[in-house]
C-alpha cells in the first residue's frame, strides 16, 4: 500500500498539474486502489460515435486511444464526512477515452460498472455519471465483472512487475487527466478532480478474456499498453456545465 497523505497535503502538491485547482471547496474524497489499466489504440472513425460532437477526441500523434480500467474504490466520502464502507468501498470497472474541452485534457467514459448496487444508485443520483451494476469479484491479482443484461464479461489474472520510473509521455498522457466530462441530457458538464501523479508499474496479463460487444471495434484480448498502480488518493468538485 502506498502512503496516505492528509487532504491539506494533498492540495499543496499541484506542480505536476496543467491547470490549477479549483477556488471552491472540494466536494468528495475517495481512494482508487489496485489499479489495473488496460490501453488499446484504435481507429478515430471506429470511436467516434460513442463520443458527444460537442467533445473533441484527444490524440496522441495523431492516434486515438481507450483504457480498460479496473479498481478497487474505498473510503468515499463527502468533505467533513467520514465514509460509510457498505457503500464508500467498491469494485469498479470503466471504459474511457481521451476528450479535450474548455482548453482542457480529460476524459470521458463509454461505460462505467460498479460491484454495489446501492453505490451505483448513489453515484448515478448525486452526479448524474451512468453507473450500472455488474456482478464483480477481485482476489490477489485477478478481477472479474459479468453483467448479465449487456452481456458483458471480463476477466483477468496478471503479475505486478517493476516500477516504471522513467514515465514516457505516452504514460503520461495516458494517466494525469484531471478533468471528467460527460453529456447529461443534452448538455456537457466538467468535474475537476485532484491526486498526486500516478506511480506506476509494470503488469503482465497472465489470462484476459473480456466481451464487450457494443465495443467489439475497440476492445479485444492484446492490448496496446498497460500499467498498474498500487492507487491514488482523490479530491473530486462538483459537476459545472459548460457553455460548448
Amino acid at each position: 500500500m502506498y502512503y496516505k497523505m492528509s487532504t491539506k497535503k494533498i492540495l499543496e502538491n499541484t506542480n505536476h498539474r496543467p491547470w490549477s485547482l479549483p477556488t471552491n471547496k472540494w466536494q468528495f474524497y475517495q481512494e482508487w486502489n489496485d489499479v489495473i489499466f488496460l490501453h488499446y489504440e484504435v481507429a478515430l472513425e471506429d470511436l467516434l460515435t460513442f463520443v458527444p460532437k460537442d467533445l473533441n477526441i484527444d490524440l496522441y500523434e495523431g492516434k486515438a486511444w481507450i483504457s480498460l480500467v479496473a479498481f478497487t474504490m474505498e473510503k468515499v466520502r463527502p468533505n467533513y464526512l467520514p465514509s460509510f464502507p457498505p457503500i464508500s468501498d467498491f469494485y469498479e470497472l470503466n471504459i474511457r477515452t481521451y476528450v479535450t474541452s474548455n482548453n482542457k485534457a480529460g476524459v470521458y467514459f463509454l461505460s462505467i460498472e460498479a460491484g454495489n448496487k446501492l453505490s451505483c444508485a448513489l453515484a448515478n443520483m448525486l452526479s448524474g455519471l451512468p453507473y450500472r451494476y455488474s456482478e464483480m469479484e477481485r482476489q490477489k491479482n485477478s478481477f472479474g465483472s459479468s453483467n448479465n443484461f449487456y452481456k458483458d464479461q471480463f476477466h483477468c489474472s496478471y503479475s505486478v512487475g517493476n516500477s516504471i520510473d522513467s514515465k514516457t509521455t505516452l504514460d503520461l498522457w495516458l494517466t494525469e487527466r484531471y478533468a471528467l466530462f460527460h453529456d447529461i441530457e443534452q448538455s456537457i458538464f466538467e468535474f475537476e478532480i485532484h491526486h498526486l501523479p500516478w506511480k506506476l508499474h509494470e503488469v503482465k496479463m497472465e489470462q484476459l478474456e473480456m466481451k464487450y460487444l457494443r465495443f467489439k471495434a475497440l476492445l479485444n484480448e492484446l492490448p496496446t499498453k498497460t500499467h498498474y498502480s498500487k492507487g491514488v488518493q482523490v479530491l473530486t468538485w462538483g459537476k459545472r456545465k459548460l457553455m460548448v
